[in-house]
């Protein structure tokens, strides 16, 4: 795996930009400071892992470079949950959506969406996985407008504690829910390394894959159950972050040449790490917190998301 230079240099990088955002404007309050940063180093890392582990999978299944787990409309159904709670509950609803239940609410609700869009999609051996994202990208659509609607009629007040959950947010992060989120996440990683290699062999394609022996049907589903775990515990814990996943996966391409799922994803989480921490830095320090981290890695992100498709199109 580190017989790669460029993972060798994101490793040495990734350690340094921990090191500066600890202990960077310390002052004399270690004792206060370090073990508040450490956690949210600790949510950062976890995180990125997620998304890079998620996105590299999702784009192998998918046959294609440009599309992540959101289109499936994790992130639409997401902020209609929490439009749903603001609408409800009113002037409440700070209380409701900083607790546990708003976490257990959304990843359950996440997960039992993804249950019945594979159910109904899989449900028949002959049914493409492009039906399944087509599906997905239509009821992400239907999710939005919903929301626009009930935002509409929102007041003021209640708009602004919406607001705070559109976006993502490592200062929001409830620390009772961080261990709890770490060993599903942890667990999810651990039993998803068993298909890289049946991964390896899904690169060259689903024709190609079944003709060598993979059970495609089995490593498609599996592999999407463990990716909407992952993507509803790390939406719900920090908020959605739309282009992060087409960003870091297609630079992990470009800076790796090679289909190995274990280093590609390897180097995807060095990267996405060094993305996050570095815009938190960035965010903190420079900016003096008058925006936020999904803000500027979504403006990142859109404008490469434009240069992949306009690439795509001339080749």
């Amino acid at each position: 795996m580190f017989k790669h230079k460029p993972i060798s240099i994101m490793l040495l990088l990734l350690l340094v930009l921990i090191a500066v955002f600890m202990f960077t404007y310390t002052g004399s309050k270690l004792d206060y400071v370090l073990p508040r940063r450490a956690y949210k180093v600790g949510a950062m890392l976890l995180i990125s892992c997620c998304i890079a582990y998620s996105s590299i999978v999702f784009q192998t299944i998918a046959s294609n470079r440009i599309l992540t787990p959101s289109i499936m409309g994790f992130d639409s159904f997401f902020l209609l949950i929490q439009a749903v709670l603001v609408f409800v509950y009113g002037d409440e609803t700070f209380e409701v959506l900083s607790s546990e239940w708003n976490f257990i609410l959304s990843v359950g609700l996440m997960l039992l969406f993804a249950l019945g869009l594979y159910y109904l999609v899989f449900k028949k051996e002959s049914k493409s996985i492009y039906l399944l994202l087509l599906v997905g990208l239509l009821l992400g659509t239907l999710f939005r407008s919903i929301t626009s609607f009930i935002v509409v009629i929102l007041n003021p007040n209640e708009f602004m504690i919406l607001q705070g959950s559109m976006f993502a947010s490592f200062d929001k992060i409830n620390l009772n829910l961080l261990g709890f989120s770490a060993v599903i996440l942890v667990l999810a990683m651990v039993y998803g390394s068993r298909f890289f290699r049946q991964l390896d062999v899904l690169s060259l394609g689903r024709e190609n894959a079944i003709s060598l022996g993979v059970d495609y049907n089995k490593v498609v589903r599996q592999n999407l159950m463990i990716i909407s775990v992952m993507v509803a515990v790390a939406t719900a814990l920090v908020g959605p972050i739309t282009f992060l996943g087409i960003l870091v996966a297609n630079l992990t391409y470009q800076l790796i040449k090679s289909n190995n799922h274990k280093t590609l994803i390897f180097a995807c989480c060095l990267l996405t790490s060094i993305t996050v921490i570095g815009g938190q830095y960035l965010v903190e320090h420079l900016f003096n917190m008058s925006t936020t981290i999904s803000i500027i890695i979504n403006f990142i992100g859109g404008i490469y998301f434009i240069y992949l498709l306009l690439k795509t199109s001339k080749s």
